[in-house]
């Protein structure tokens, strides 16, 4: 029974800490979108550790898919169209190489 109530106890600070970490990393979308995920997985295991705890697993499993399928959806938005997305727009900013000319000079 205390271990119930310590592994309950345990998913507020981890959860605090991985909202924590993924608002100190809000400026760099690689690191947001991967914090985000693991935050919601995290949310998810939570859920599926509760449910078990109190005998509801069944009820309550489908709904771990939830949070577990929104933290999948992050990074697929971050891998298939934001990343792709940034870099093309990264290339397209860059100045062509232009070939520079050696100049001869006679004196």
């Amino acid at each position: 029974m205390i271990f119930k109530a310590l592994g309950i106890a345990m998913i507020f600070p981890t959860l605090a800490i991985a909202i924590f970490i993924s608002w100190r990393t809000r400026h760099i979308m690689a690191e947001l979108t991967h914090n985000i995920a693991i935050t919601l997985w995290i949310s998810a295991n939570s859920m599926w550790m509760i449910s078990e705890f109190f005998g509801v697993d069944e009820q309550v499993k489908p709904y771990c898919l939830i949070p577990f399928s929104l933290g999948l959806l992050v990074l697929f938005y971050y891998y298939l169209i934001y990343s792709p997305l940034h870099k093309k727009k990264e290339a397209a900013t860059q100045s062509p190489v232009t070939e520079q000319v050696p100049v001869n000079k006679e004196s």
